[in-house]
């Protein structure tokens, strides 16, 4: 059964106030409201739940495919670097699986979001690297997007609009009414405070492995696969189990018989 929330609206979703669904058109001559923007927010953070009610994390990760076109093309330049010891090879066949995914989503007529987002970040990557001769700099792209989320999510804290509220609100019909419950967006707090510590636990296990330059490189990339995909998936459970709405008092009370 769907996971209850005591904030959902018993009304249709179309009949709500200031609701719209994600990606439909703004009537003319108005501008999208906070609540539009968050459930916008949310839609395209593709998060999803399961039949029961919990959030998919697999699918939320992107599903088989997604984990496949993030882990792939820093295992092949891992491979490639190590069996060769020069860059070029590397840096050429991470280039190859990426662009492999972004065709086999064009062919399977799948969103290109994620691809051509994992492309342009492995082309960055690839270029920095390129550009110092370090093999250790085709990740150091991934430490400044930790660090850009850590400070956004932090900030978000800051301003009371935790933004495990915003990924986890409308997935469980909550919308934007947590934030009327101290007791919601202190959970939500917690939540994404779990998010910020995943990333941070990255950066305080990598970056001194970055330092270590070609000698910390088989370590860095492995920390990399093992802390990326694997360690979200693990920090987006524990977030949306330490998020969960309070049973409503009637279920408390009265709890199911056992059959």
């Amino acid at each position: 059964m769907p996971e209850s929330s005591p904030f959902q609206d018993p009304r249709p979703r179309e009949s709500q106030p200031g609701s719209t669904r994600p990606g439909e058109a703004q009537p003319a001559g108005t501008q999208p409201t906070v609540a539009q923007l968050a459930e916008d927010y949310a839609a395209k953070a593709g998060l999803h739940r399961t039949s029961n009610g919990n959030i998919d994390v697999l699918k939320s990760a992107g599903g088989v495919q997604g984990l496949a076109e993030s882990i792939l093309p820093g295992l092949v330049f891992l491979i490639a670097f190590t069996v060769s010891r020069e860059l070029t090879p590397a840096l050429v066949g991470a280039l190859a699986v990426a662009a492999a995914f972004t065709v086999a989503r064009l062919v399977q007529r799948k969103p290109l979001t994620q691809a051509l987002a994992g492309i342009a970040g492995v082309g960055l990557s690839a270029w920095l690297a390129n550009t110092t001769g370090k093999a250790e700099d085709f990740y150091v792209l991934g430490f400044f997007t930790n660090l850009g989320y850590i400070v956004a999510m932090s900030i978000s804290i800051a301003v009371r609009w935790p933004i495990a509220g915003l990924l986890f609100g409308f997935i469980r019909n909550e919308g934007l009414h947590w934030r009327k419950d101290p007791a919601r967006v202190k959970a939500y707090r917690i939540g994404t405070w779990v998010i910020i510590t995943v990333l941070a636990l990255r950066l305080l296990v990598q970056v001194p492995l970055y330092y270590m330059g070609e000698q910390g490189l088989a370590a860095l990339a492995t920390t990399r696969l093992l802390m990326g995909a694997p360690l979200y998936i693990l920090g987006l459970w524990v977030a949306w189990l330490l998020t969960r709405p309070a049973a409503p008092a009637a279920d408390a009370e009265h709890p199911a018989e056992p059959n």
